[in-house]
């Protein structure tokens, strides 16, 4: 038995291998999750609601059909937090970090998976970028969680400091990992009036969506300084996150101020707005209901939820590089230029072909799974809702018009299904249905076909 699995996996190419990997971890955190001890006493939770949990954490996107703080107990809960890291740093960072503890080499197939995990273009440095990977989500996750729980034992948010740290703890890998589950049981609306918190938490989402080959080119230039230069992906990834940040925040405070905003002071809707800019994009968490927003509003956090965050980060969607060579494609085009240019540099006609593949699949997708769960909820919600909640899962964001734990069983499946395929990413889906074959050596004759 043990000889046919070891075929059958060998057997499977990278992308497939992953796949495998991330079910059989939410088949695994299921059985956790159900475990008696991880619930408080007199707490059941069904199968169907237990696959949906470890789906949402392993995807880190925090779409919930059950409260979090009313369902798990203390041991629940650490198990939710070990699966949260788990699904925002990935598989194969903490597979070869095991490697590393037990004293093993790591193979070129594994090299291979790194590469195809991380979106990687070579083997070069790979076990380094998944030790530097790990060690830079722990220490963001260790300083978030001190200053946390200290600002909550201080500000009188809890009650003694054991607990105040472990609240801070798992707040802070909620927020690093974007996950968007709370222990507060209102995500953080308690934290509406509290500017620090909110500061806080959205500097841990920013660090944790923004992209690990970000965050190490950071690292580099603070340690090297003197004749460092950018890479032209962090240049074009910081830029539209910061713009998609900013126009968010403008889109939100401009079409609310005359909505929910009416009343507030201009701090308030600062926050409300530059919190649910950055949140939306990935994290999941609220500071207010976002059933009081406006229908346009609504439709703007469900484009931000599609773009999500940056690749090789603990976010879905189609990614911010996706977008902007998507945008960058779309200008030139239009000024009748053959290359695509950003800071003084030319994107190759690859990375162009699959960021259209990836907007494509990706709209597709979702359009798709809008018509399913309308139909299969009998057109119960009203469509903006649904248009919402498939947008959120899809970019992992994890927010919710409150219709999550009111859909059916199948409508529960499909969710769960978008939220795995947002973390695996669009480009490891489609590449699972290639095969080991080598390519085709003889090419058709060429023909032109009218277009638009």
């Amino acid at each position: 038995m043990k000889k046919w699995a070891g075929r059958r996996l060998s057997g499977l190419t990278p992308a497939q291998f992953i796949i495998v990997c991330y079910l059989a971890a939410t088949v695994v955190s299921t059985l956790l999750l159900m475990l008696p001890i991880s619930l408080k006493p007199g707490v059941r939770l069904s199968p169907m609601d237990a696959l949906f949990t470890a789906a949402s954490g392993i995807s880190v996107t925090g779409l919930t059909v059950v409260s979090t703080a009313d369902t798990f107990s203390t041991f629940g809960t650490f198990v939710l937090m070990a699966i949260l890291q788990f699904g925002g740093i990935g598989i194969m960072t903490l597979g070869t970090f095991l490697y590393i503890i037990l004293g093993r080499s790591i193979t070129l197939t594994h090299r291979r998976l790194i590469m195809l995990d991380q979106n990687r273009y070579n083997l070069a440095g790979l076990v380094q970028l998944m030790q530097a990977v790990l060690m830079l989500a722990l220490m963001f996750e260790a300083v978030g969680t001190v200053i946390l729980g200290i600002y909550f034992r201080l500000a009188g948010y809890t009650e003694g400091w054991v607990h105040s740290f472990y609240v801070g703890l798992f707040h802070s890998i909620s927020s690093y990992t974007n996950a968007g589950f709370d222990l507060f049981g209102d995500s953080m609306k308690s934290f509406s009036d509290d500017y620090f918190v909110q500061a806080i938490t959205m500097l841990l989402l920013f660090l944790g969506a923004i992209g690990f080959p970000v965050l190490i080119e950071f690292r580099e230039y603070l340690i090297r300084r003197k004749g460092f230069r950018f890479s032209l992906y962090t240049k074009v990834t910081v830029s539209m996150f910061l713009l998609l940040i900013v126009a968010g925040t403008a889109g939100i405070w401009i079409i609310e101020s005359s909505v929910s905003f009416v009343g507030m002071a201009w701090h308030e809707k600062l926050f409300y707005s530059l919190f649910n800019s950055v949140s939306t994009r990935s994290g999941g968490l609220a500071t207010m209901d976002v059933t009081e927003f406006a229908t346009p509003t609504q439709f703007l956090l469900s484009i931000l939820m599609f773009i999500g965050a940056s690749p090789s980060s603990v976010g879905g969607g189609i990614r911010t590089t996706t977008f902007a060579v998507i945008l960058l494609t779309l200008f030139t085009y239009a000024l009748g230029r053959n290359e695509v240019r950003v800071f003084k540099r030319s994107i190759g006609q690859d990375d162009v072909t699959k960021s259209f593949v990836v907007f494509s699949a990706g709209t597709m997708l979702v359009i798709g799974s809008i018509m399913i769960l309308d139909a299969l909820e009998r057109q119960h919600f009203s469509l903006n809702k649904i248009i919402f909640e498939i947008c959120s899962a899809f970019g992992t964001s994890g927010l919710s018009t409150g219709i999550t734990s009111e859909l059916s069983n199948p409508g529960k499946l499909l969710i769960a299904l978008l939220m795995f395929i947002g973390r695996i990413g669009i480009l490891v889906l489609l590449y699972m249905f290639r095969s080991k074959k080598p390519k085709e050596k003889y090419r058709y004759p060429k023909e032109d076909l009218i277009i638009g």
